[in-house]
């Protein structure tokens, strides 16, 4: 059952309810009497556990599964750094002082 909170704008009492989904609002405030005893919105008090929810499985990303043994000999192995593009672009003036 949610616990609901609830605050008389005559008062300001502040006060908290277990109450079922379905049951009516507390309507008088316990300490005035007074009709302005109204619901407040706030957090909800759960955390979800275990797998399959996002904060435990999802939230850093999907990780790449391992290759097996086989897939690994399968594939070409370069051990050549990538080549430098070979641009015929002139240096900058800042670097042409150096």
């Amino acid at each position: 059952m949610p616990i609901y909170e609830y605050r008389c704008g005559s008062c300001g009492l502040e006060k908290e309810y277990l109450q079922k989904v379905n049951d009516a609002p507390v309507a008088a405030c316990p300490a005035c009497g007074s009709n302005a005893f109204v619901k407040l919105i706030s957090a909800a008090g759960f955390q979800l556990k275990g797998s399959g929810w996002y904060a435990t499985d999802f939230k850093n990303g999907s990780q790449p599964k391992p290759k097996t043994e086989t897939e690994a000999a399968g594939e070409k192995k370069t051990d050549a750094a990538p080549a430098a593009p070979s641009g015929t672009d002139a240096p900058c003036s800042a670097c042409a002082a150096d």
